[in-house]
């Protein structure tokens, strides 16, 4: 005979009394009497309450969380996703026998009691005593809904989960009085419709809509006696009856629940036996929720969408009440994404660029004059595998980008050219651009000047590369020294100043650094969004729009909801614009960038190449759309020379020759078949030639579609020849810049970090 302690009695007395104890409260409570406290039941207890009167009279019911639907600009499906998987029906949407079936399994008075069956209290005290244990438990489907509401405020909080389901007599009080308000204030058809759309099924199924779709492919309306009959029985223990994981355990329970709908004369003996012969059919919907299972490469994008509504204010004054509204779901979100330049950045991803590339290649597209952002993607797609990533190369980091972003190298020269322009420079303003030249002395800032205390040097990237210049050439050539000597005569504070105006904050966030390092896209990293909405401002006539993702959203009762709208403010002069656009198409007509040019149509641009060729970008625009390419490795540890990507040798990588040509093909698929319109503006002459060639010769207008695309096609294993007019990008040599100078770099971010 087993040990017990003195003045403890046997398990059974004590179960059987415990259940007494709340069969006596019950009586108490069902007769209205208010309970001056529970601690005379000696109920007092941590995690109880001290006194039923002091329990809110109000059962706050949350949003049940459901999926979001999120769409493309013309309405296709981009993904769906959700805390919890639940499409919330009405009664009349459910089969008849599944509101039978769970009715009779699990609360067959359901119909005659109130809140409180005390048939069913004294049932389970004598059947749990007689057992010894807990065999069978009391709660009405009334009691089962007000706890699983319980369950649906805390989210996926586990303390809070844990105490909305643990097991003290407190939380069973507490449980006791809302039910009873419920059930006067709901009745039973809207308590067990609520309670089956509420309810969790297993398989990451909440709701009988969705375990329906689940488990049967099918809606619940549609649902036979088997299949209802095999679902009922899943809310006693969803893991232990699993149908999927567990096909025995979940035959009997559904031959019991069919043996109890025959026994209360639900459906007749002959019915139940035919069914309980049968097996269980099972047509599995696998879950697909998430961004990972975004169409056409869009799970950044998608990803993108979420992040909106967690950062941004419209969606909530909190980051709390943000998180609670995206996690309630049952929305519908209608972004910006052009099916059509989704389609074409992501074939042009996989034309250049393979998953398993030591380096990655990431794309945003942008409309100019209104922000919408038409199409991003990366060549490691939205995964958990090997060659994946959850990082959006694409976007800042408070956005789910990298921590630090990418330097931009030479694109970023069209932002000191605009300052400078800005600041009443001439376009046609000659500097002597040697080779090589020692930094200037001290440089201007917004505040202290910079000094060039020890005597630091700058140089070209080809020796070839002498002046004097003006500003178109030096800008189709990149040659570094012509716009050090620009910043020399203008200071970095315009160059800040435009690079604000034009959304250019670092991708780590917070200012950009006012270093000489600035000059040459040295500084501060970037991020591919940000760049393309920046140039953007360009093919805007000079006016900056915020990016924006979304264009619509409806709650889950049809409601409009509030979205963000994009804001638009002038950031330079028209003339400026015009200006920039006539200096960056000659990058693509005869300079760095003619491997990008676009065929039929006019187009401007500029490539970057960072320091060590850690990074490669080609950054350009037509008057309808703006597009950034950024080629480079994890973490900006890869030096990419004597490289493969997607299939081609690389004795060393430019801008021109790997994001040139990405970015040709995703923007000449995007703008297939839509208008080409032309910049306009005044042309501009050229400036003096380079070594020697001091001629000043009226260009003229242009006509639209002189550009040339180039010659490089994926597949190839050599690099095509480079033309003698489009040199490379200038690279800043490492240990000619003193640090400071280039990137100012606070350590490079290891790969887990990027």
């Amino acid at each position: 005979m087993a040990m017990k302690r003195s003045g403890e009695g046997p398990k059974v007395t004590r179960q059987a009394a415990k259940f007494l104890g709340v069969s006596v409260l019950s009586g108490v409570v069902l007769a209205g009497l208010a309970l001056p406290g529970i601690g005379a039941f000696g109920l007092v207890a941590k995690g109880s309450v001290e006194g039923f009167d002091e329990i809110p009279a109000n059962l706050k019911t949350p949003p049940l969380s459901q999926r979001t639907t999120i769409l493309d600009s013309e309405g296709g499906e981009i993904a769906k996703v959700y805390s919890r998987d639940r499409t919330v029906v009405p009664l009349n949407e459910i089969s008849p026998y599944l509101r039978t079936a769970i009715v009779d399994i699990e609360d067959s008075r359901f119909y005659e009691h109130g809140a409180i069956d005390l048939k069913g209290v004294l049932r389970a005290v004598n059947k749990n005593a007689q057992s010894g244990g807990v065999s069978e438990g009391a709660s009405t489907l009334t009691q089962q809904y007000v706890k699983n509401v319980f369950v649906e405020e805390a989210g996926d909080d586990p303390d809070k989960v844990a105490v909305a389901t643990q097991q003290t007599i407190g939380r069973k009080v507490k449980e006791l009085k809302y039910a009873i308000q419920v059930e006067k204030e709901l009745g039973k058809e809207r308590i067990l419709n609520n309670y089956l759309n509420i309810t969790f099924f297993g398989q990451q199924a909440y709701g009988v809509e969705a375990a329906s779709q689940r488990y049967f492919s099918k809606r619940a309306k549609d649902l036979t006696l088997g299949e209802s009959a095999l679902m009922a029985g899943l809310v006693q223990s969803p893991s232990r009856y699993d149908p999927v994981n567990a096909p025995k355990e979940a035959t009997k329970r559904r031959n019991t629940v069919l043996q109890r709908m025959a026994e209360l004369k639900h459906i007749t003996p002959a019915q139940a036996a035919a069914e309980q012969a049968k097996p269980l059919k099972l047509n599995v919907s696998r879950p697909k929720s998430g961004c990972i299972t975004a169409v056409n490469g869009a799970g950044f994008f998608c990803d993108y969408v979420r992040e909106t509504f967690l950062n941004d204010p419209v969606f909530g004054k909190t980051k709390e009440a943000r998180a609670k509204r995206w996690n309630e779901g049952g929305m519908t979100i209608r972004t910006t994404l052009d099916p059509q330049t989704q389609k074409s950045v992501q074939k042009s991803i996989t034309d250049h660029v393979y998953q398993d590339d030591k380096v990655a290649t990431a794309i945003s597209i942008v409309q100019p004059g209104s922000g919408k952002v038409l199409g991003m993607g990366q060549s490691r797609p939205y995964g958990f595998g090997q060659y994946q990533t959850q990082i959006n190369l694409s976007a800042d980091k408070n956005m789910g980008g990298s921590n630090y972003g990418f330097q931009v190298g030479s694109t970023f020269k069209p932002i000191v050219a605009a300052a400078a322009l800005e600041q009443g420079v001439s376009p046609y303003k000659s500097y002597s651009s040697p080779y090589r030249m020692p930094y200037p002395e001290e440089v201007e800032t917004c505040g202290k000047p910079w000094k060039n205390s020890v005597g630091n040097t700058v140089q070209n990237e080809n020796r070839s590369e002498v002046g004097p210049y003006g500003m178109r050439e030096a800008t189709a050539k990149s040659v570094n020294t012509y716009f050090v000597q620009l910043v020399e005569d203008i200071g970095l504070c315009p160059v800040v100043k435009m690079a604000e105006k034009m959304g250019l904050d670092p991708a780590s966030g917070g200012k950009l650094k006012q270093l000489p390092a600035l000059t040459l896209g040295g500084s501060d990293g970037m991020s591919p969004l940000t760049m393309a909405a920046a140039y953007a401002t360009f093919a805007n006539k000079g006016t900056y729009c915020t990016p924006v993702i979304v264009e619509s959203a409806v709650g889950p009762n049809g409601e409009k909801l509030r979205v963000p709208k994009s804001k638009c403010s002038r950031a330079m002069s028209e003339q400026t614009a015009d200006t920039v656009n006539a200096l960056l198409q000659g990058v693509v007509e005869d300079g760095t960038g003619k491997e990008a040019g676009l065929s039929g149509r006019d187009s401007a641009g500029k490539t970057g190449t960072t320091d060590e060729r850690r990074a490669a970008w080609f950054v350009g625009y037509t008057p309808n759309l703006a597009g950034a390419v950024w080629v480079g490795g994890p973490g900006d540890k890869v030096e990419m020379e004597n490289i493969t990507i997607g299939g081609v040798y690389h004795d060393k990588v430019y801008g021109a020759d790997t994001p040139g040509p990405i970015w040709r093909d995703a923007m000449s698929g995007a703008l297939e078949g839509r208008d080409a319109p032309t910049f306009g503006g005044s042309p501009i002459v050229d400036a003096d030639k380079g070594s020697g060639n001091k001629g000043d010769k009226p260009r003229g207008p242009r006509k639209p579609g002189t550009n040339k695309p180039g010659n490089t096609k994926p597949g190839n294993t050599k690099p095509k020849p480079k033309p003698n007019d489009a040199k490379p990008d200038p690279v800043v040599p490492g240990g000619i810049i003193p640090p400071g100078f280039i990137g100012g770099a606070e350590g490079a971010p290891t790969e887990d970090e990027q």
